[in-house]
């Protein structure tokens, strides 16, 4: 007999909505259940990150960054595999970002299948809650 899975929860952190829109349906149809948060404010005071197999954060966001997110999730003991995404690639940044313990550090545009891959190896890498 089969027991039925629950899909890994993947949490979106993203201030463009059409953005976060897109992604939300992209892993929807790779067979992900996210959630959306338009600021790290709102995924940090939801708390609903213990239980995320992973965080996909855009890294310039209105008030806290995804860097400043990671820091925080840490913080509080969190080991969420968190990927974070940007338009704004800068020298160092992305060595900066994996020093800090991102999974990936992806440059906008990218193809939908360069996230749903980091997206699966982080959580392979993190152990799928």
């Amino acid at each position: 007999m089969t027991t039925p899975t629950t899909p890994p929860k993947v949490l979106v952190v993203e201030d463009d909505e059409s953005l976060r829109g897109a992604f939300e349906r992209l892993l929807g149809l790779a067979g992900f259940a996210s959630v959306a948060y338009g600021s790290a404010e709102e995924l940090l005071a939801a708390g609903s990150a213990e239980d995320a197999a992973c965080v996909v954060s855009d890294l310039r966001l209105p008030t806290l960054s995804g860097l400043d997110l990671l820091a925080a999730l840490r913080a509080r003991g969190s080991r969420v595999p968190l990927i974070l995404i940007t338009a704004y690639d800068e020298p160092g940044l992305a060595e900066k970002a994996k020093a800090l313990g991102a999974a990936e550090y992806l440059v906008k545009p990218f193809h939908g299948t360069a996230l749903l891959t980091a997206v699966r190896a982080a959580i392979e890498a993190g152990g799928a809650r």
